[in-house]
Formats: structure tokens, C-alpha cells, sequence
């Protein structure tokens, strides 16, 4: 990944939480047929290793899981708040004109080797884990154990338990960091006058950046 110094994110804990926010991994491996890309909701398990364990499962009948019984390097990319930035926000347009749109975003990058669990007790503890953590915010969660037992086997035995411990974890946080400081200013305010998550959340990013730098 092209990672400019000043958009670099080190932060091992704000990874992982932008990995717990949007779990759906872009999830990236090399085959004999040249690349294989899927996109799988995945649990990160921060006790896992040094750098946490990606936790995840595929339909049986997705030929991906063929492919990992050699050490096949793959990466799984997670995809964080981003919004598009127009310069019709910046002092810069009205005073001299030398300015352009951009798309700030946040991603992290987890590397690793994918492994097939063949064990029907590690998947089921992964799929409760996996409920657990998504139906936490539902008034009446539902559980594994709600569904009959013979239903939830029938299912078990059409999907492939895959874990990846992750060796490497790179971030990237764009968020306007290479901009003039009054853009930067007026790029929060933008943001801030426009609907929905997405715009809140890249304000709140742009916004923290300018707080952990004094002004020039």
C-alpha cells in the first residue's frame, strides 16, 4: 500500500477498532489461477498472537478453502469512515484557485497466512462469538442456541471454519493531513454540514488530526 508518512496510522488499538466497526474484510489470496478476492465478515481476536487473529467462515461450496492447505501469504483489507472532499470548502479556491477535489478514507490491512479448521467445536464457538458481537445492539438478541440443533448442524456442515493470524497490520488514515491549515479547518466544517455517518465520522477523523498537531 503507498503509505506517505503523514498518512501512516501506527496505532494498534485504533486498528482494531476500525477492524471491530467495520468487519467486513476485502479478503485478498494467491492461487494457481492468480487471485482470489471474497468479502467475509470477520472477528478479530485481540488474544490471538501479537498482532490478533482474524476469525471467519466461507460456504463450503466457495473453492477458496482449497487453496489454503499450503502457506499461501493473504491479506485482508477493512474499509473505514471516507468521504469524498470538494475544494469549493477551502479559502484556497477564493484566494489563488491552485486547489482540487480529493477522497479522504481510513483502511487497515491485516497480512497473514489463512488456515481451514476442521473442527465443528472451534466453529461453533466462532459462530457464537460472531452473533454475540453483532446482535449485542438488538433490543432481543438472538442466539445461537435458538435455532433447533439438527438446523444449526445442517448449516455447520455447509461452511468451513478460517483463521488468520495476523502477522503484519499496516493502517492508512487520510484525512487531510497534507492540506493547508485553514483548509483543513474548513474541511471539518464542511464535513459537519453534511447528512449522514459517513461525513460525521471523516470530521471526527480530520478533526483529531488537527488536535494532536499545534498549529503552524
Amino acid at each position: 500500500m503507498y503509505l506517505p508518512p503523514y498518512h501512516r496510522l501506527d496505532d494498534r488499538d485504533a486498528l482494531f477498532s476500525l477492524i471491530d466497526a467495520h468487519p467486513l474484510g476485502t479478503w485478498v489470496c494467491q492461487s494457481a489461477g492468480g487471485l482470489i478476492v471474497n468479502h467475509i465478515p470477520f472477528l478479530l481476536d485481540r488474544s490471538q498472537g501479537p498482532h490478533g487473529t482474524l476469525l471467519g467462515h466461507v460456504a463450503r461450496a466457495n473453492t477458496v478453502w482449497h487453496e489454503l492447505h499450503t502457506a499461501t501469504p493473504c491479506v485482508v483489507a477493512f474499509q473505514g469512515p471516507q468521504a469524498y472532499i470538494t475544494p469549493g470548502w477551502y479559502p484556497g479556491k477564493a484566494e489563488h484557485g491552485r486547489v482540487v477535489p480529493t477522497w479522504n478514507y481510513t483502511v487497515a490491512h491485516a497480512h497473514g497466512v489463512a488456515h481451514v479448521i476442521e473442527d465443528r467445536d472451534r466453529l461453533l464457538d466462532q459462530l457464537n462469538r460472531l452473533t454475540h458481537a453483532h446482535e449485542a445492539r438488538q433490543a432481543a438478541p438472538w442466539h445461537v442456541a435458538d435455532a433447533p440443533a439438527d438446523f444449526i448442524d445442517s448449516l455447520m456442515r455447509a461452511i468451513v471454519c478460517i483463521e488468520i493470524p495476523i502477522h503484519r497490520l499496516e493502517g492508512k488514515l487520510k484525512a487531510s493531513q497534507d492540506e493547508a491549515w485553514a483548509d483543513r479547518v474548513c474541511t471539518v466544517n464542511g464535513l459537519r454540514a453534511y447528512p449522514g455517518e459517513a461525513a460525521q465520522a471523516m470530521a471526527d477523523l480530520v478533526q483529531n488530526a488537527l488536535d494532536t498537531h499545534n498549529r503552524p
